[in-house]
């Protein structure tokens, strides 16, 4: 069912869109400045570049007004994306308002995100999920079920990105944290400052990645792709080890929807 979708200006021509009149931002974008990522948490996400630095294909869970799939459209000009979301209102409203120029390398698909990812289809170096409703993520996309599905999604050496929010209004989030960490052979976790973000990033192969290893591989990526922040400096500042043995929270399953 489509909601409402809102999106405004500021004086400087930033936008803004949400799902309804007040509500929480669902995505800030600078039209025609794909480069210029304004959410903190964008910019963290890009964390998946130094575990993957080139991609061939990419998909992403949740448009929003477009910011991380125009972004990497301008970064990895060599890379197919493929993006998915449930809402034909946030796609129309992306495209009209918010820069979202669809291309022989870019498609938008309105679908559900786990359809989507359960059906048949290529694998993906890297997979962002970054799909939320008014104020949560929905249920059926923080399951173990679903990251197995999405880590069957993964092309060999790839990764998945998530972006899950820690705070009161989430009581969910250990138990998100360990459903990741089963759901995965390695997990990290990178804390956006001053934001209750938190960026997760599950790897379906056990070849270890340490803070050193990361801040040098995403210090290549930055060098190479012209990136306009200092990537080295995020994953050094919001890297945040997991510890093997979480104590708090349980794995959440499809049995709990029913």
């Amino acid at each position: 069912m489509s909601r409402r979708v809102i999106v405004t200006e500021d004086p400087q021509g930033l936008r803004t869109l949400r799902f309804e009149e007040g509500g929480a931002r669902q995505s800030v974008v600078w039209p025609g400045e794909p480069l210029r990522l304004e959410a903190d948490y964008t910019r963290v996400s890009m964390v998946g570049l130094a575990f993957v630095p080139r991609p061939s294909r990419i998909l992403v869970v949740g448009l929003g007004g477009g910011a991380i799939p125009m972004f990497l459209r301008a970064v990895l000009p060599e890379a197919h994306l493929d993006v998915v979301d449930v809402e034909p209102d946030v796609v129309l409203a992306a495209k009209l308002f918010c820069g979202v120029e669809e291309d022989d390398a870019l498609r938008v698909f309105v679908a559900d995100g786990r359809s989507f990812i359960e059906s048949s289809g290529p694998p993906y170096s890297l997979i962002f999920l970054d799909a939320y409703g008014p104020d949560s993520i929905p249920a059926h996309l923080a399951t173990r079920e679903f990251l197995g599905a999405v880590r069957a999604r993964l092309a060999p050496g790839g990764a998945v990105v998530g972006n899950v929010w820690e705070s009161e209004s989430n009581p969910l989030f250990p138990s998100m944290l360990r459903t990741w960490q089963v759901s995965f052979r390695q997990l990290h976790r990178f804390d956006v400052a001053d934001t209750s973000n938190r960026i997760l990033v599950g790897l379906a192969d056990a070849e270890p990645h340490s803070r050193e290893s990361l801040m040098a591989s995403a210090e290549t990526v930055r060098r190479e792709r012209g990136l306009p922040f200092d990537l080295g400096e995020l994953v050094a500042r919001e890297y945040r080890p997991v510890p093997r043995r979480l104590k708090h929270g349980h794995v959440l399953t499809d049995a709990e929807l029913r």
